[in-house]
């Protein structure tokens, strides 16, 4: 029985490899392979290009835990091990991803920028990143006038409830004292953060 035309399979189409430039920065998953010859315009666009890779994927990633933990509450960390990912980097990515639907997600401003009004509420969120996307704020002046507001407010605040005290190695604490560095920030202010962190991830996941 000759073929019919459902039998027989189409010759791959065999698209040609894009042509790279000499004085084009790429990508690898070891790094940039950079070209001597690179212009410093071309290095800036380069890294314009790699701050919205990042932001990108940091919401990305955070949207990934944050369906694993709702749909497969049972076996979300095993597909985490197998990608080879850092499970306390996903948590806190999807920390800011559950405080941010992805219609009130600002374009201009980058992921940490939205990481640095997490913590607050809805409204006071827009008020801030309004203002940080209006007066094109950086992430770390955003923080800056942030700090502010708190300072100002402490004068009049209720007194703070107080966390039982701790017996915790050495080690442990100057652990803890080099991430709060790495992420320009108080030890104290750190901790308080990385703990909401921790228990509105355990509650929303007990919830679901």
């Amino acid at each position: 029985m000759p073929p019919t035309n459902r039998d027989v399979l189409e010759p791959a189409q065999v698209e040609p490899k894009p042509q790279v430039r000499a004085d084009q920065v790429l990508i690898s998953r070891l790094g940039l392979r950079i070209p001597p010859s690179l212009t410093y315009g071309d290095w800036e666009r380069a890294g314009l290009q790699l701050s919205r890779i990042f932001d990108s994927s940091a919401w990305c990633l955070g949207d990934w835990l944050v369906c694993g933990q709702e749909n497969y509450a049972d076996r979300y960390v095993r597909a985490i091990d197998a990608a080879g990912l850092d499970y306390q980097t996903l948590r806190n990515y999807a920390w800011v991803t559950r405080r941010f639907q992805l219609e009130r997600r600002r374009e201009l401003l980058s992921f940490q920028h939205h990481a640095e009004v997490a913590a607050l509420d809805t409204r006071e969120q827009d008020h801030w990143l309004d203002r940080a996307e209006k007066e094109r704020w950086s992430r770390n002046e955003l923080r800056r006038r942030l700090r502010g507001i708190k300072a100002n407010k402490k004068t009049g605040a209720e007194p703070a409830s107080v966390v039982p005290r701790l017996a915790v190695a050495r080690e442990r604490v100057e652990r803890w004292r080099a991430a709060a560095q790495q992420a320009d920030d108080h030890l104290e202010n750190w901790m308080v953060l990385i703990l909401d962190r921790a228990a509105e991830d355990i509650l929303s996941t007990k919830s679901t």
